[in-house]
């Protein structure tokens, strides 16, 4: 039989998981990147720390191919920058390994269809190869594949600042004093944001190191003024599970953040969904709500990490089974919606719940995650592994699901939320606020009375 041809859109640390899995299957891989090299968006955030050790970075089949290299495993306890992710694992899994010969680069995919099938033609269309078209500086060119893995991550779209899920009126216009995700506030970008007053909005991982990050600036550059802008109106809600939960660094993160607030150092605006985004006095006037109850902060720079959201355009002529609301495969939306819950753990899950009504067609990685938030890298391996074994035809490898996810420590399920550790309210403030005490502590020293607790 001929090999299959796989198709691989995206060259990071899942996508290139995903080539080396396809080669140890004997069938012949075909990674399609937009960017000019593999881990184009991990170098968007290179300065910052994963709060994942190495042992969950770390792809098992891409270490079999890297082997004989004389590649070094970095120590599994140890975390890396994006940086150091590129420089001792993606780079030399894409230049010296065999998957130099299977990365395409400055190839962005720009539609996928069946060939000789458009979306609503049923009969035969199992059997007709994937047709892709990707541009170059050649220009456009096609491919053609048996099979096609999206592992395009979510990076370059983020979701805007409005919290309706639309721009805000004006941010468009805006742009100039915009930032999305994570900017390197302390270093490349640091002329930028010294002392300056910056607001960031959001209550995620990203949101929290870039506010860190903001008031160590502070501390080295007067008149640097972080200010969180909140939607909701807990902040304790953001600081994590602390030293419960099993990624230490993780927890840090939270206890680090807390410890801020608590202390005063970054300014907060809880219940603050941004509306309108206009000028003021060559400012940035960030508005909430509209008329009588309009709230505004003046700032000079605002970062938004509001999180991401799939780019599904150029699957228009694919049949795909999508949660209306998470956009992630209907099978993995209830275990990983945001809504129902925030746990470190996810069910295990692989080809089985990635499947569309496209057959040999899988969103993996962040981008299956759709709008969801709280995904490991440790994950994307697992499905990709998954994946490959079912269009290898390994029925029994491909349900075999072998995934344990290290837990945040705080979980919330049906509205109700839990910080894992006894005693979390009342009793004597401690000396130091933990990520699941901070508000309840601050509010005791500022002589409040009550539990300020999740």
């Amino acid at each position: 039989m001929e090999k299959k041809t796989v198709a691989i859109i995206g060259a990071g640390p899942v996508g290139l998981a995903a080539a080396a899995h396809v080669l140890e299957r004997g069938m012949s891989p075909v990674v399609l990147e937009a960017g000019p090299e593999a881990g184009h968006a991990v170098r968007q955030w290179q300065h910052v720390q994963l709060f994942s050790p190495w042992e969950y970075n770390v792809d098992k089949a891409s270490a079999r191919l890297l082997a004989p290299t004389g590649w070094n495993s970095p120590n599994p306890s140890s975390y890396p920058t994006g940086g150091e992710l590129i420089e001792r694992y993606l780079a030399p899994l894409a230049t010296r390994t065999p998957l130099r010969d299977t990365i395409r680069t400055s190839s962005r995919v720009t539609a996928i269809s069946r060939v000789g099938f458009d979306k609503a033609k049923t009969k035969g269309r199992e059997q007709a190869p994937f047709d892709l078209r990707y541009q170059n500086g050649r220009g456009p060119e096609v491919l053609r594949a048996d099979a096609v893995i999206d592992v395009s991550g979510t990076w370059f779209s983020p979701n805007p600042a409005g919290s309706n899920g639309l721009p805000a009126i004006g941010e468009r216009e805006r742009t100039d004093r915009i930032a999305y995700g994570m900017p390197d506030v302390r270093g490349t970008d640091r002329g930028r944001y010294a002392g300056k007053t910056v607001a960031v909005l959001g209550a995620g991982h990203s949101a929290l190191g870039t506010l860190i990050d903001l008031s160590r600036l502070a501390e080295e550059v007067p008149g640097t003024q972080p200010v969180w802008l909140l939607r909701g109106g807990d902040p304790a809600k953001a600081f994590g599970g602390g030293s419960n939960d099993k990624l230490a660094a993780r927890g840090e993160l939270g206890s680090t953040f807390a410890a801020l607030v608590a202390a005063g150092k970054i300014r907060v605006e809880t219940d603050f969904g941004v509306t309108h985004l206009s000028e003021f006095e060559g400012r940035l006037r960030i508005s909430a709500g509209a008329c009588c109850g309009a709230r505004s902060v003046i700032a000079d720079e605002l970062v938004v990490s509001t999180g991401f959201r799939p780019d599904l355009s150029f699957l228009s002529e694919l049949r795909l089974r999508l949660d209306p609301a998470i956009e992630a495969p209907v099978a993995l939306a209830p275990l990983i919606d945001p809504n129902e819950h925030s746990c470190g753990t996810v069910r295990p899950h692989g080809a089985r719940e990635l499947a569309h009504d496209e057959p040999g067609f899988y969103l993996a990685g962040m981008k299956s995650y759709g709008r969801a938030p709280t995904f490991l890298m440790t994950t994307g391996y697992e499905q990709v592994r998954s994946i490959v074994a079912g269009i290898a035809g390994d029925k029994e490898a491909a349900a075999r699901v072998e995934l344990v996810l290290p837990e945040t420590g705080v979980c919330t399920r049906g509205s109700v939320e839990s910080a894992g550790a006894a005693g979390c309210c009342g009793g004597p403030a401690k000396a130091e606020p933990s990520a699941c005490c901070a508000a309840d502590e601050s509010a005791k020293k500022a002589g409040g009375a009550g539990c300020g607790c999740s």
